[in-house]
């Protein structure tokens, strides 16, 4: 691609910026949570009816469309393959949170909040599509977009990996906003960025008795109370330093009245970690120490789990490349290399496990902007809206830049 082409493109993407920005505030305003996003869903394909895309729905509520390059023959590389292809994605849900944040696109929609950034992934997604679509002869070979649902459950990616949608595909490349990085600023690691989120629930059954004769019964809320403080040990005792791993419980029931022993509890937590081997290993010991420690004290327990997601590790040459290109396009100044990663997790994960692949993190934080450096998940969440120039230009110009390759 030439600089006058290259410039071309930078130019309409900045002329564009009011349909992306009007876009992320339509979504931000109607937020549907995971498995809901009927709305949301008719309102991409809408879109890309005007920019001339075909689309299929993938599951009730994901969305897929394909954008084919049809740069001449003659302009080709000797390596551009026609079937080249990468995976865009963008995810779409919002969650079930009541915006406290007071603007004009505030979300109309009581106790629900794109309180993440997902509005914005979204228009971000679209707007590349229609600079890309437009300029399909500047590429060979196929961009797929994906609008993922359901990725604060871990539910959409997998949607689309075991529907073959990605089947045959070269790289994938998403992005997320990120509140504590500067607007302006493209966050781009390699190695783990994610760690990977499992739902366990562990079940303590007990046997009742009344509270003055404790020894006839067999105490479920004690069982569930050891268990919790013994979670602990495993990750500090059982488990080396030098492995980020987080075992956490955020629920516990127990018991039927104030005078009864209870029968039994029930507690709720997840596992976080940034590596299948430390992943498996935390769930085998908290399995092991639950059921050990309900039959010391006379009871039993049984642990269910539910795996949200893989830990989230980019590519190391996908990343450099997304380096490479960030680096034109921003200046090598605003791109960070050596981000923290997070033990939060993102379904993205999904995607490079089928599909070498990077997810990079655009800043959205502005400290003159109120709500924009407000933590992900908070009611007053926002972001710098002048950050869509940069998302919308790294979908754009990384695909087309991968595409041409030599």
């Amino acid at each position: 691609m030439t600089e006058s082409i290259e410039k071309e493109l930078l130019e309409e993407i900045k002329e564009d910026h009011k349909y992306i920005v009007s876009l992320r505030r339509h979504f931000h305003m109607n937020p549907e949570i995971a498995k809901e996003e009927f709305q949301t869903a008719l309102k991409i394909e809408e879109e890309l009816d005007k920019i001339g895309l075909a689309h299929k729905r993938v599951g009730e509520t994901g969305v897929y469309a394909e954008i084919k390059g049809n740069k001449k023959s003659g302009e080709t590389s000797s390596t551009d393959s026609p079937s080249k292809a990468i995976v865009l994605r963008a995810d779409i849900d919002a969650l079930p949170i009541q915006e406290t944040h007071e603007c004009e696109y505030k979300s109309k929609i009581p106790g629900r909040m794109h309180a993440c950034g997902h509005d914005a992934h979204t228009a971000s997604l679209l707007g590349a599509a229609r600079i890309l679509t437009a300029h399909k002869d500047l590429f060979s070979g196929t961009i797929r977009l994906t609008f993922q649902a359901g990725e604060e459950i871990g539910y959409g990616a997998r949607i689309f990996v075991d529907g073959g949608y990605l089947d045959g595909a070269y790289r994938t490349f998403g992005m997320h906003a990120a509140s504590n990085v500067p607007s302006g600023k493209v966050a781009v690691v390699p190695g783990p960025n994610n760690a990977s989120v499992d739902w366990f629930k562990i079940t303590v059954k007990g046997a009742p008795a009344h509270v003055s004769t404790p020894q006839l019964g067999s105490d479920a809320a004690y069982i569930a109370s050891q268990i919790v403080i013994s979670t602990q040990a495993l990750i500090t005792r059982r488990t080396s330093p030098m492995d980020n791993v987080l075992v956490g419980i955020g629920k516990i029931t127990a018991g039927d009245a104030y005078n009864i022993v209870a029968q039994k509890a029930e507690l709720e937590g997840t596992i976080r970690a940034f590596t299948p081997e430390v992943r498996e290993k935390t769930k085998q010991m908290l399995s092991d120490m639950a059921k050990q420690t309900a039959q010391l004290f006379g009871g039993d327990a049984q642990v269910e789990y539910k795996d949200f997601t893989s830990p989230l590790i980019n590519d190391q040459t996908s990343t450099e490349e997304v380096q490479k290109t960030a680096a034109r396009l921003f200046g090598e100044e605003n791109v960070i290399k050596n981000r923290q990663a997070s033990l939060g997790g993102d379904d993205f994960a999904e995607y490079i496990l089928k599909v070498p692949g990077t997810y990079a993190y655009f800043g959205t934080g502005n400290p003159v902007k109120e709500g924009t450096t407000a933590a992900h998940h908070d009611s007053k969440f926002d972001i710098d809206e002048e950050a869509l120039l940069q998302s919308v230009s790294l979908y754009t110009f990384y695909a087309i830049d991968f595409l041409n390759q030599e």
